[in-house]
């Protein structure tokens, strides 16, 4: 008997999130805003991190930051809020909290792909619903898998991952209203890329009782921090709560978010410049002959190529690291994924791109 055959055999046949090793590389493969803090602010940020208590279990410091979060997200005064380790934790908890036997996790598809890793791991069955051929919701779609499945929760992605688009209003709000008329289940809006969107769930957040609200702050300019939140109706948040492993949240954590949080304006100087440097990419993939460009309300540009794999390799031995998710999902054929990066940085994917995609594109999806 095989040590391995102690492991459940979904997980054996499972792989481990890879990721690429960038030392060396202009690295735009992972969607993270590419500017670091000012001088200045490094040197207050080290001050502060260094009288920071590594020896004590966090404490009622992340009391703060729940108060910090709440200010700087406008969370509603009556509802509640758990923190996770990234958003990536608070979905796993979710999971956790909602797999009764038989309990279905439904989202889109191409989406965010730990949805359905961890709805899978946690013991749910996970319904993928496909997006239409120009990545928009199948609504009709979406509501009968909803009356077949009856999920226990139902991912919106608000813009969505690796698409970058922001859905119709009126289809997401027929979505809920469809998760509603089930009687139970949750919807969760994931707003990851928030800040560079633009448009909020936040102001119509009340509306519907059944609604969690998820951000993170790795795309606020906190990638290497892991700190994601979640609000919604206290009931809710509070069974979430009770599966949260003790002390998640580290007290470097906690001291770097609230410092952030403190200088929130300067991020958003750095999310203002990103968006300014999409628009300015989107326009430049427009020229070039064997790119289709998908709109984008996120620091992140899906384009269409001739051969995805050809134009990974060659941004490589460029020395740029992009995204090939042409593998992700069948609509994604020849597909890539591309950061927004430092001016210099996307200067450089430009005039790279412009060299490799000279033929006409003749990929065909269907």
């Amino acid at each position: 008997m095989s040590l391995l055959e102690v492991f459940r055999p979904d997980v054996l046949a499972m792989h481990a999130y890879h990721v690429q090793d960038a030392a060396g590389y202009i690295k735009l493969d992972a969607m993270e805003n590419p500017f670091t803090l000012p001088p200045e602010l490094q040197a207050k940020l080290g001050e502060r991190l260094g009288r920071v208590t590594l020896n004590r279990y966090p404490g009622t410091r992340i009391n703060d930051l729940h108060a910090a979060l709440r200010s700087y997200a406008k969370v509603p005064t009556d509802y509640g809020l758990v923190l996770g380790n990234g958003s990536d934790e608070l979905i796993s908890l979710l999971s956790v909290a909602c797999a009764k036997p038989g309990a279905v996790a439904l989202a889109p598809l191409p989406g965010f792909v730990m949805y359905e890793a961890f709805a899978k791991q946690n013991g749910m069955r996970f319904v993928g619903v496909p997006l239409t051929a120009e990545f928009e919701l199948d609504t009709p779609a979406m509501l009968a898998a909803i009356r077949e499945h009856k999920p226990a929760i139902t991912y919106i992605a608000y813009p969505n991952n690796p698409t970058a688009n922001l859905w119709d209003d009126a289809a997401i709000e027929q979505v809920i209203e469809a998760v509603a008329a089930n009687g139970q289940g949750l919807v969760v809006m994931d707003e990851a890329y928030q800040p560079f969107a633009s448009k909020s769930y936040l102001g119509r957040l009340t509306r519907h009782p059944h609604v969690l609200l998820m951000r993170t702050l790795s795309k606020f300019g906190l990638a290497g921090v892991r700190l994601g939140y979640m609000m919604g109706r206290k009931d809710l948040i509070e069974q979430v709560e009770k599966v949260r492993p003790p002390y998640n949240i580290s007290v470097l954590n906690t001291e770097a978010a609230l410092f952030a949080l403190e200088h929130a304006d300067e991020f958003a100087r750095q999310a203002e410049t990103i968006k300014s440097e999409r628009e300015r990419l989107l326009a430049a993939l427009a020229q070039m002959p064997g790119a289709k460009v998908y709109p984008s309300q996120a620091n992140m540009i899906l384009v269409r190529v001739n051969d995805a794999a050809a134009v990974f390799a060659a941004l490589k031995a460029r020395h740029i690291l992009i995204k090939n998710v042409a593998g992700l999902h069948q609509l994604l054929a020849n597909c890539i994924r591309l950061t927004v990066g430092l001016p210099a940085e996307n200067d450089a994917l430009i005039s790279a791109l412009a060299e490799i995609l000279r033929e006409p594109l003749t990929f065909n999806p269907a």
